[in-house]
């Protein structure tokens, strides 16, 4: 089986709510606060920062407009895009679920929403080839999900028709756009419900 994982939320660390709690806490003092500030800021990965996910604005300009579309000042905002990086931490069950899949067998990729200076640092800090054999970022190639044509692209680049691709991510939406190119899929939240998704489908002894 190829099996295709998502970045942030499913490998790596990404909880926005908690990440500006961190980053801001002179702005966030409660978690409901950092949902609100979070929903604002990344648009739920449209507006600005969808532009900034496909690659098609740099950093510097996705600064520019959250700042000129909230208000917030240009360092504030500065701050949080700069602090990324050191956020998207691997997430220690799923790096085991990595290896045991491996160990089993199977073939991984994985099919990311990520800015290109971000896909830049993933690449460059984590041993991305040693776990996959392929993948495809956002950033690189100005799609991203649940848009279609980025599937597409990754069904090219694996080598694979949708039947042949188990696709984990944590966001429903990105998992029923797989499941409409007849990918299977299923919703991540955390590692160990995985695991037993995965030894459900028999891709995992117990």
């Amino acid at each position: 089986m190829k099996i295709v994982f998502d970045f942030g939320g499913v490998v790596f660390r990404w909880h926005p709510a908690s990440f500006l709690a961190r980053v801001w806490s002179h702005r966030i003092a409660t978690p409901e606060q950092g949902a609100e500030a979070a929903a604002v800021f990344f648009q739920n990965y449209g507006g600005d920062w969808g532009l900034f996910d496909q690659g098609l604005i740099g950093a510097d300009e996705v600064v520019r407009r959250i700042s000129a579309r909230t208000g917030w000042s240009h360092g504030d905002v500065e701050t949080v895009v700069r602090a990324v990086p050191d956020e998207l931490m691997p997430i220690p069950g799923t790096v085991a679920l990595i290896r045991d899949l491996k160990a089993a067998g199977h073939s991984l990729y994985f099919l990311s929403n990520m800015p290109e200076p971000y896909a830049d640092h993933l690449s460059a800090s984590y041993p991305l080839a040693e776990w996959f054999e392929s993948g495809v970022f956002s950033g690189r190639v100005k799609q991203s999900k649940p848009v279609m044509p980025i599937f597409e692209i990754a069904e090219r680049q694996f080598g694979a028709v949708g039947a042949e691709l188990l696709f984990i991510d944590d966001h429903p939406a990105n998992v029923d756009a797989a499941r409409s190119r007849d990918w299977q899929a299923f919703v991540f939240t955390d590692a160990a419900s995985a695991r037993r998704e995965l030894v459900s489908r028999g891709l995992l002894s117990a």
